[in-house]
């Protein structure tokens, strides 16, 4: 498996979106628009692949100076639980400090608040609706 930032606009980017359309957009009945995409521009885009093909993907948003946010992380389904996850969120982490970023901050859905409790995340609000569904500010101080 490879772990790499991907440029906007790329083949990569293209998989990216469709993942995380299958994912996270199309079983709430959402999907994409223009202005949503180009905002990701500024984005660190990043992704798991086996050779060509997208196993995994998350965004990091810059927030403020030391807070980025970590938005729209996606697992193949057919990829959940094999530890690509956990894997991914280190490589995030990795990159938010090479970046020079202290505080990972994400607005988490209830349903993966365990999986990101494991990784060292704790939960920074009640509970809120989005998108829908049941989410929790999470956060971790990355040192």
């Amino acid at each position: 498996m490879a772990l790499k930032i991907i440029d906007h606009g790329s083949k990569e980017y293209q998989q990216m979106i469709d993942l995380r359309n299958d994912i996270l957009r199309k079983p709430l009945g959402l999907s994409f628009n223009k202005e949503e995409l180009d905002r990701e521009k500024e984005d660190i885009l990043i992704g798991a692949f086996d050779d060509e093909k997208i196993l995994a993907c998350c965004l990091l948003t810059k927030m403020d100076s030391i807070t980025c946010k970590l938005r729209q992380m996606a697992v193949q389904n057919s990829q959940q639980g094999k530890g690509i996850g956990a894997t991914m969120m280190n490589f995030a982490e990795n990159v938010a400090r090479d970046r020079g970023f202290r505080i990972m901050a994400m607005h988490a859905r209830k349903t993966a608040a365990g999986f990101y409790e494991k990784l060292g995340y704790k939960v920074a609000s009640d509970e809120f609706e989005e998108v829908t569904i049941p989410h929790y500010v999470m956060q971790k101080e990355l040192i």
